[in-house]
């Protein structure tokens, strides 16, 4: 699937800039309970903080996003986890040019993300507290802050359901 983000989109709320930006674009399914949902994810990142990968939200205030982002002239594996205020971590990326596995695993009150070069051997980049028993959207998603767009691509989606084996 082949996304081009629009100029200007962003999730973020809040902290250190002191705006609140929620208009960066999706594409998503509602689930209940645990899962395990992941996507092969690449993009033409350029502009600064162009980002593209994956969503868990349960509302504009209680999300996390999770992907590759663009700065400092390079990929970064970059995560944001919200509850009315964003956080942001970040560690450089597996690779500068090749397309990166994300996934996002619910585990009754946390979500934790991780990445891959191959889809199979993941590294765990970050958990972190997700309101537990509420139906949340996950989400492909894609954004181009301070840039003028960037084509991304997403392949290899997979959502499994339920009581949950990680390789």
């Amino acid at each position: 699937m082949l996304l081009r983000s629009r100029a200007k989109t962003d999730f973020w709320r809040k902290t250190f800039y002191g705006y609140i930006t929620d208009n960066g674009h999706l594409f998503y399914v509602p689930v209940s309970g645990d899962f395990v949902f992941q996507a092969r994810v690449n993009g033409e990142y350029a502009g600064l903080y162009d980002q593209a990968g994956l969503m868990v939200r349960q509302n504009a205030e209680n999300w996390v996003k999770c992907g590759t982002e663009f700065f400092d002239s390079q990929r970064h594996a970059s995560v944001v986890f919200t509850r009315d205020f964003s956080d942001w971590s970040t560690m450089p990326d597996l690779s500068r040019t090749a397309a990166i596995w994300w996934r996002a695993v619910r585990k009754k009150d946390s979500i934790e993300t991780l990445c891959s070069l191959d889809g199979k051997n993941f590294t765990s980049v970050r958990q972190g507290y997700f309101v537990p028993g509420v139906e949340a959207n996950v989400r492909i998603m894609c954004a181009a802050p301070e840039g003028p767009g960037f084509e991304a691509v997403f392949d290899d989606l997979k959502l499994a359901i339920g009581t949950l084996r990680q390789s």
